[in-house]
């Protein structure tokens, strides 16, 4: 039996294993580099103990989310008022924490595999658990799954079916099966990847999703404006007209979508404005759908909502709104805000303190259309986006704002992660930002239109509706829990052959 690998020369191909995925990722799209990646990490953690197996996760973990996730210096660095040293401490212990959940899937893995073959499939079982759980604790951090690479990617077709979740899996399976075919001279064990190909082909076209025949003329208005000036009381009459001088040469749109929290002041005390909007949009025939907070006078709630302003008329309160579910921490609401808000100024941003809107709401309703919103962080959920997108629905909306992040390939990974989901309910995607990246997709996320980063601009395009349902909408994460049980097939098999044994 070979020595196991635990140099540093070893530690140091896993961070480098970890580092490089980052390119399978947009906006770099090495969407090919998983199936190399990956195999060499089954391949460099198949001999551990356990207990090393875990440290070789961990190694490996902290090179890909800290690779993968390390835009989030750009928004700590400018917004957050710490100083470098503290700066870096905070990342340092978000990539470990991220970090532990690989560590638990190999050491899971090694626990029950370690010298016993028929556990070696199990890897894409474990790992589905930890990532499940990375999407759950502490209301959840699902970014940078390994299924997103495979959006532009030939694995990508499998979503509909299977959703990202199934795709990680896949990606496991496949690696698992290079290796195991080499290493023990089993080519046919290759048949893995080709079943899962063909299933990548054959699964979009058998979706009982329909696309309407006539397009609606879709107007995505991208204001471009700073960060540190978004909040102040002074720029709100500015913020507001920057969107309406984008928006006034192109009214005739059927539907007009602003970003998150285009209008800054808060709804009950914007209404002459709102009233305003309205009328445009109602002269022209369109409607416009714009991200604004409310704010709940009666119990001191605030929410990150959208509110549809067309020919039905604007009144305060109407039930044609969307609030968010999914806040993002820090940013959004703070955990253990009595502690942490008097540290420093990264824990007491502007609009910090939100209130949560209903997992589940109807979709909006604008201009004949139903619209399945998720604002900025929610449509990495993909759970929730699936449980607010029905039959009827016709387009995934999001409004975001990844100015915080700015020239970095966060706002990329964001409209890539968007774009999945596009592609697991079979739905067109319509996504306005502040400075990008704003674009429409279909329903098979591919790009309609796409505006430039950092430019104020308003994007046109004709967009067709899908009406149904794909499979994964309708059963969610069980495709991907049944592909993984797959694994555990050998073990059943070897017990069977243990208490039947040929005479």
């Amino acid at each position: 039996m070979r020595k196991p690998l635990g140099s540093a020369f070893h530690s140091v191909l896993l961070l480098l294993c970890g580092a490089l995925l980052t390119l399978a990722y947009s906006p770099f799209h090495w969407h090919w580099l998983p199936f190399v990646i990956l195999p060499l990490v089954v391949k460099l953690i198949w001999p551990l103990a356990p207990r090393r197996a875990f440290r070789a996760g961990f190694v490996f973990g902290l090179g890909w989310f800290g690779a993968g996730l390390s835009w989030i210096y750009v928004s700590i660095d400018q917004y957050g008022g710490v100083s470098l040293p503290i700066t870096l401490l905070l990342l340092v212990l978000l990539f470990a924490y991220l970090a532990l959940f690989p560590a638990i899937a190999f050491w899971c893995w090694q626990k029950l595999s370690h010298r016993k073959f028929a556990w070696r499939f199990s890897l894409p079982f474990f790992w589905l658990i930890a990532e499940l759980l990375r999407g759950w604790l502490f209301t959840g951090f699902p970014w940078l799954s390994l299924g997103y690479s495979q959006t532009d990617g030939i694995f990508g077709g499998l979503a509909s079916v299977i959703g990202e979740t199934g795709i990680t899996v896949a990606l496991w399976f496949t690696a698992i099966a290079v290796v195991v075919a080499l290493r023990n001279k089993k080519p046919a064990l290759l048949i893995i990847p080709l079943v899962l190909l063909t299933c990548a082909a054959i699964f979009p076209k058998i979706q009982s999703t329909e696309r309407n025949t006539e397009s609606m003329s879709v107007l995505l208005v991208q204001g471009n404006i700073q960060q540190s000036l978004k909040w102040q009381a002074e720029q709100q009459w500015p913020n507001i007209l920057r969107y309406l001088d984008l928006t006034r040469p192109q009214f005739d749109h059927d539907l007009v979508i602003w970003p998150e929290s285009a209008i800054t002041a808060l709804e009950p005390y914007a209404s002459d404005v709102l009233n305003t909007v309205e009328k445009s949009a109602s002269i022209n025939n369109s409607a416009l759908i714009t991200g604004i907070i409310d704010y709940d006078r009666l119990n001191d709630d605030f929410y990150n909502s959208v509110i549809v302003l067309d020919n039905q008329g604007y009144n305060y309160g109407n039930a044609n709104r969307y609030q968010k579910h999914q806040l993002l921490p820090i940013g959004e609401f703070v955990p253990f805000e009595d502690l942490l808000r008097p540290l420093a100024p990264l824990f007491n941003l502007p609009m910090s303190s939100f209130s949560r809107g209903s997992y589940q709401q109807p979709n909006l309703k604008a201009n004949g259309s139903n619209l399945a919103m998720a604002i900025c962080y929610e449509i990495a959920f993909s759970g929730q986006v699936r449980s607010n997108t029905y039959d009827d629905t016709d387009y995934l909306v999001t409004l975001s704002n990844d100015t915080w992040f700015g020239d970095s390939h966060g706002p990329w990974q964001h409209m890539q992660i968007a774009r999945m989901r596009a592609m697991e309910m079979g739905k067109p995607l319509l996504r306005a930002t502040n400075n990008g990246v704003t674009a429409a997709v279909d329903e098979f996320g591919r790009y309609i239109a796409l505006a430039p980063q950092f430019k104020a601009t308003a994007l046109s395009a004709n967009v067709y509706p899908v009406r149904g349902s794909t499979i994964f909408n309708q059963i969610g994460n069980w495709g991907a829990i049944i592909l993984a049980l797959f694994g555990l097939l050998p073990i059943f098999a070897t017990k069977r052959a243990k208490k039947n044994p040929k005479t």
